[in-house]
Formats: C-alpha cells, sequence, structure tokens
C-alpha cells in the first residue's frame, strides 16, 4: 500500500506541469477558422449533447489566436493515424499550413480539410481568457463521420491507436 500525502500543495511549476501531461495521451484535431486559419490542438473535448457543443484551447499569444476571437465558426478535423503529417505541418509557425494542403471552403467560409477521420463545424458561443490561453466553445451545427483510426499524441509524439486485448490471440 503507497502512503497518500494530503498536505495542501501549490500550484505545480510549469515545467513540472508540461511533463506530468506528457503522460496523457490526447486525440489530436486541427482546429481552422476563416482567413484559411488553422492550427493543431490536443485540447478538443465535446462538452454537451443537448445542446451539443463542443470546446478547444488554443494559446493567447499564438499567431492563430486573433482570427479565433473574432470568428463566427470553426471547424474541429479529427485526424486519423495516417495523417501525422498534416498534424505537424498544423502544429508549424511561421508557415503556409494551407500550401500544399487539400482543403476546400465549407458552407459558413471555414476550411475543411479532406481525408480527416471525421469533423465538426460550430459557432462559438463562449471564447474566455483563462490562464495563459483562451478556452473556446462552440455549437455544432454540421459534422461529418468519415474513416480509420485515430492519431493520438502521447510523449511528445504521434501514434495510432490500439484497443485494449486487440491483437492478443
Amino acid at each position: 500500500m503507497t502512503a497518500v500525502d494530503d498536505r495542501p500543495t501549490t500550484a505545480p511549476p510549469a515545467e513540472l506541469l508540461r511533463r506530468t501531461l506528457r503522460r496523457h495521451a490526447g486525440g489530436v484535431a486541427v482546429i481552422t477558422v476563416p482567413g484559411p486559419v488553422g492550427f493543431t490542438a490536443t485540447s478538443f473535448t465535446s462538452v454537451s449533447l443537448e445542446p451539443a457543443l463542443v470546446s478547444f484551447y488554443v494559446s493567447a499569444t499564438a499567431s492563430s489566436a486573433p482570427a479565433v476571437r473574432t470568428a463566427e465558426a470553426f471547424t474541429v478535423h479529427l485526424l486519423a493515424r495516417d495523417q501525422e503529417e498534416l498534424a505537424s505541418r498544423f502544429a508549424r509557425s511561421g508557415v503556409d499550413r494551407f500550401a500544399g494542403t487539400d482543403w476546400r471552403p465549407g458552407e459558413l467560409g471555414v476550411p475543411l480539410l479532406a481525408g480527416v477521420a471525421g469533423w465538426l463545424t460550430a459557432r462559438p458561443v463562449l471564447v474566455q481568457p483563462v490562464g495563459d490561453h483562451l478556452l473556446v466553445v462552440g455549437e455544432v451545427v454540421g459534422a461529418e463521420a468519415g474513416e480509420g483510426d485515430p492519431l493520438v499524441y502521447h510523449d511528445g509524439g504521434f501514434g495510432g491507436f490500439l484497443a485494449a486485448g486487440a491483437g492478443l490471440g
């Protein structure tokens, strides 16, 4: 049995938080807004089914933050396992992330990326500064489920998903 230290603690320093959270795997998404502007995120999550709400965070100092603040719509692209290059491209700073990317404008002017595992388009209902990030919550107005296993980010690298017990036999 392991003893638990239940003494009050202060918030961990940024480096300790970063190191600890690298142990948490997350699905990889590319968020796009009109412009075209886009970036890679692992902070995407569902919020509510009724109404259908989703959320993500973006650094308040990111080059895409001004466009996100004023966007009337955004699309979350759920990346497939074979889209590591796409995730890396949209994670880079100082490059045209859409150059060489297969995309088309969606109904609300938001870029839709081709070949993703699925996408959701939403209209922001909340854009709120939280610490050094912006929290964006949106109501889903369109979605499409695609094909493919998800791309996952863990401990500084991309990988795939293998269900517990899969491949055992």
